[in-house]
């Protein structure tokens, strides 16, 4: 059954399948409310008691700055055409749009990334690169007053999350000169009578946020606020403390982020970057943390970027765009190679002549970690040139505007270039979006030798349901023009029934690839649109050609197609193996 036609049969009632699959066992659950995971019920909670009271007014109450100490410069370009969209009277992002005529900041039911994308101002950037100061002031000073009357005074949930205000800080501090341009000094004050409310707001609350990205974007909100607000020197001792904390406890040992989100780990590069730009404007050293996440996120985030320069799609997240990726490793500064073994992180770079894959060889993050984990385990994504060939049907992040069915269903393994047991999830995934168990281990070898670069790897997420662990062994030829592959189903533990069990091996094709039968049903011809021709066999399965979607750099779902290789295995376990190889 394919992807598309199962997110199609989502029931609203979890009731048994007519093949007996129970929910929680199939791909995609049954039903398509998703509860808020406990450590989001946990913050909600401290939010209600803490933001809305009157004694947290009260403490965001004081003097207010007369003036900013500096205006750093905002390090990443923005985006032009989305500025000059801006100044038509429309804020975008991927398919959403805004008419800043009628915008309504506290409207509620907007996509979340699209709600962020408003309340975080980043938009500023793409503003910015439209026009000079005096262009495009008029256009910044509106949509900047309305959310003062809005927001300005009352700490809510929808706008003063700390994460938001960090990314706000950044924002409002390096693109001043467009919001305080005014002659208005009643304006001009008001704006900065927000943003110190906002740094008090941080300090209170920086370092209760969860543990992460959002903390990190926090700290850095405190820091800059520490550095650009006069009398700020123990506001940024405290910052700096908190952000040491925070960075310890995000970023891995190899760069990698611990949500494993790739999209997560450039939108770090982004907000530290960002901030050793407030540090250059104040004539100072960048926090020794801040300098050494950066070194070591960059050739992280480049480790999982394909042949066309953009990201490869996990743990929810789209392709982003290769400028974006082009325009954060730019900001940063460090000049690197991509990052190809990384243990903790879990990514496989196998690269050889014009072809790169991208192996997920680690569990899932756990649901504290990583909001919409996937069970991607032993997946890969495969590119020639600047041309994807097999790729996983992707996430919305940082979008969020999907249907809650079809973003939970890009959770599921199937959703993946990898092999899926008895139609179910290598690591399960709860009704409120929560993991269960499933990967707890991940083996691991890799060989580099002069012919081929090679892969082993092995999980233990079928071995507690089914009795089999999952064995996959990838090489990709120097001159990258053939990736060999073979999935093992090996018995571990105890079997709990004789019986063969099914297993489906997919593999999804990007959009432009055409996929045509061999005469012997054993392999496929796979066209490329405008590239070059592959040529895939296997061996020990039946192969078929279903449907599939992909989302793309804009948070669009596409049509396109994948091979699945599919077959029982007796209780003794089975191999099939297969190969991509360029025809051209």
């Amino acid at each position: 059954m394919t992807v598309v036609r199962r997110i199609a049969e989502g029931s609203a009632v979890p009731v048994p399948d007519a093949d007996g699959i129970e929910p929680g066992r199939r791909l995609i659950r049954v039903g398509d409310e998703k509860g808020a995971s406990l450590a989001e019920r946990v913050v909600a909670r401290f939010n209600r008691l803490t933001w809305g009271t009157p004694l947290h007014s009260f403490r965001l109450r004081g003097r207010f700055p007369l003036k900013l100490l500096g205006v750093p410069r905002d390090p990443i370009p923005g985006d032009r055409e989305a500025g000059l969209d801006i100044m038509d009277g429309e804020i975008s992002l991927g398919r959403e749009r805004a008419s800043t005529a009628t915008l309504d900041f506290a409207e509620a039911g907007r996509p979340t990334g699209f709600a962020d994308h408003l309340q975080s101002f980043a938009w500023l950037r793409d503003l910015a690169a439209a026009g000079t100061r005096l262009d495009v002031a008029p256009y910044a000073e509106p949509l900047m007053r309305r959310w003062l009357e809005t927001h300005g005074k009352t700490a809510d949930e929808l706008a003063w999350r700390p994460d938001l205000w960090g990314r706000r800080i950044l924002a409002w501090t390096a693109h001043a000169p467009i919001i305080l341009s005014s002659s208005d000094l009643v304006y001009r004050s008001a704006v900065l009578n927000a943003l110190a409310r906002g740094a008090r707001h941080l300090d209170r609350t920086a370092d209760k946020v969860p543990a992460g990205l959002p903390r990190v974007a926090a700290c850095a909100g405190t820091i800059a606020a520490g550095l650009l607000i006069p009398g700020g020197d123990p506001r940024l001792a405290h910052g700096e403390q908190g952000m040491t904390k925070a960075l310890a406890q995000a970023v891995l040992p190899d760069g990698g982020i611990v949500s494993r989100s790739p999209v997560e780990l450039l939108e770090l590069v982004e907000i530290l970057s960002q901030l050793v730009a407030v540090y250059d404007e104040r004539r100072r050293e960048p926090l020794p943390a801040v300098a050494s996440a950066l070194a070591k996120a960059v050739p992280a985030l480049l480790g999982v970027t394909l042949g066309d320069g953009a990201l490869s799609s996990w743990q929810g997240g789209g392709p982003l765009r290769a400028d974006r990726v082009t325009r954060a490793v730019g900001a940063s500064g460090i000049r690197t190679r991509p990052l190809r073994q990384s243990r903790e992180w879990g990514f496989q770079r196998l690269a050889g002549g014009s072809t790169v894959a991208v192996v997920d060889c680690a569990p899932p993050p756990a649901s504290r970690l990583g909001r919409g984990g996937c069970a991607s385990t032993l997946g890969f994504e495969l590119s020639d040139g600047a041309w994807r060939l097999i790729v996983n049907c992707g996430g919305d992040k940082p979008w969020g505007a999907l249907p809650t069915a079809i973003s939970e269903a890009l959770r599921t393994s199937a959703a993946h270039s990898t092999l899926v047991l008895a139609d179910s999830n290598s690591t399960a995934i709860h009704v409120d979006g929560s993991l269960g168990r499933g990967v707890t281990m991940v083996e691991l070898d890799r060989q580099e030798q002069e012919s081929a670069s090679r892969i082993e790897a092995s999980h233990d997420g079928y071995v507690r349901r089914y009795g089999l662990s999952h064995r996959r062994k990838l090489a990709l030829s120097a001159d990258g023009r053939e990736l060999g592959g073979e999935d093992v189903l090996l018995p571990s533990g105890s079997r709990k029934s004789g019986q063969s069990i099914g297993f489906a091996a997919r593999f999804h094709l990007a959009p432009g690839v055409e996929a045509t039968p061999t005469a012997d049903g054993l392999g496929a011809l796979l066209r490329v649109e405008g590239g070059p021709l592959w040529q895939f066999r296997c061996r020990g399965g039946a192969l078929g050609i279903e449907e599939s979607i992909w989302i793309d750099s804009r948070g669009r779902p596409v049509s396109t197609n994948q091979l699945v290789v599919t077959g029982e295995t007796p209780a003794g376990g089975t191999s099939i193996s297969w190969a991509f190889k360029r025809a051209g």
